[in-house]
């Protein structure tokens, strides 16, 4: 498995990790201070095109995060998978960013670096946060208006590589490119409108461009680990897992999970199109094996009391897309024990078992005879969870 992200929790407690957070966030602020971001006349400026060290510092952050990031993902420390990327909701964000740019340049802050100023107390900054909780609350009081378009054009976690078609090495290299390109660009902005304030770089900063420019190249020629690589880095605890049958659950658990209303129970059926048609247990969504992959960022946004089940007619196709998800970090993952056949052997009717039961099969196909494609209006793809008292050994763990 990946060294990080770290489980905080799990590794300091609930007291523990907050202070980690708490030293990041004092760690950020005298970062953001030590660059003169308390400053509303340095933060205004740029503005003014005469000092762009506002956007200097923060593109530098952005390409050192970038590259080590990526460098991490690929070497094999850092699950990617597990990086919050927040989801795009392209207009409200650019709507958004619109209006925040124009309080910027009134305020002379943006929310972030207003909280430097008013720690280090500084007037202007305590003012600008006091507008920034009044506007915060009349946003929470007022949002309901407007909900149509503030949840509108959802994108979920798009990112570069997916907007240009690229792969994340290559936006890698081009955004530390046009990043240097773009200091390049302000060094000489900055001469013609800052006059005597302008200032050079200083003479360690071609170095670092051109370790940073080496290290994106880097990331390029090795590449993002597949889902492949991803499930050989966990094969040996995983296998384990299916091994001790710890991850197969039987029909009668998952049908409490389905009625459990403190658990959101989602149901993955991977076998092929005829086979879902003809017979699914009712709310399973058909999500197909090549599909499974990318679909798995959408089911990364469930929420953290979902569990996900994969079946197929036996547990084969069910094994294989159970590991495919796991290679791809998603949480609460379980396997039908006996997949399909098992789920209408455990709960059709006895004279239907008896009479379409098919001896002579091939593994993983269906077990049982249907005339017609009826999909979940069988009896027993919603079966009634008081009618069967089915012990079971529980193995569902959120």
């Amino acid at each position: 498995m990946t060294t990080f992200p770290l489980p905080l929790t799990e590794l300091l407690g609930q007291g523990g990790s907050y202070f980690v957070y708490l030293l990041i966030g004092v760690l950020f602020g005298a970062t953001l201070e030590s660059a003169g971001f308390g400053n509303s006349k340095k933060l205004a400026a740029q503005f003014y095109f005469k000092d762009l060290t506002v956007f200097k510092v923060m593109f530098t952050a952005i390409i050192v995060a970038c590259v080590l990031l990526f460098l991490s993902s690929a070497a094999g420390l850092l699950d990617y998978n597990l990086v919050w990327v927040p989801p795009t909701y392209l207009w409200p964000g650019i709507v958004g960013g619109l209006i925040m740019g124009a309080g910027f340049i009134v305020g002379g802050f943006c929310p972030g670096t207003s909280l430097v100023a008013m720690a280090t107390g500084k007037v202007d900054g305590v003012f600008f946060v006091m507008g920034v909780l009044t506007g915060i609350f009349l946003f929470g009081e007022t949002v309901s208006q407007f909900a149509v378009f503030f949840e509108s054009s959802f994108m979920g976690r798009f990112t570069l590589p997916e907007l240009f078609g690229l792969s994340y090495g290559a936006m890698v290299l081009g955004v530390v490119a046009m990043a240097l390109f773009c200091f390049w660009g302000a060094e000489k902005i900055e001469a013609a409108m800052g006059g005597d304030t302008a200032r050079k770089a200083p003479r360690w900063a071609v170095p670092a461009a051109v370790a940073l420019l080496a290290l994106a190249a880097v990331n390029l020629a090795i590449g993002q680990p597949d889902n492949s690589d991803r499930w050989r880095r966990i094969e040996a605890e995983q296998l384990a897992l299916l091994d001790e049958r710890a991850v197969q659950i039987e029909p009668a658990e998952l049908l409490s999970v389905i009625h459990d209303a403190q658990v959101k129970a989602v149901l993955l059926d991977v076998r092929a199109e005829r086979f879902y048609n003809q017979f699914h247990i009712h709310g399973a969504r058909h999500l197909p094996s090549d599909r499974l992959i990318d679909a798995s960022s959408e089911l990364m946004r469930e929420p953290a009391n979902t569990v996900f089940v994969t079946m197929s007619n036996d547990e084969a196709g069910a094994t294989e897309a159970w590991k495919a998800l796991k290679a791809e970090s998603l949480p609460n993952v379980y396997i039908l024990e006996g997949g399909v056949n098992n789920w209408i052997r455990t709960y059709g009717d006895p004279g239907f078992v008896e009479e379409r039961l098919m001896r002579n099969r091939e593994n993983d196909r269906p077990a049982f005879r249907f005339d017609a494609a009826i999909g979940a209006r069988h009896p027993a793809a919603e079966p009634n969870p008081h009618a069967f008292e089915i012990e079971f050994e529980p193995k569902v763990k959120l």
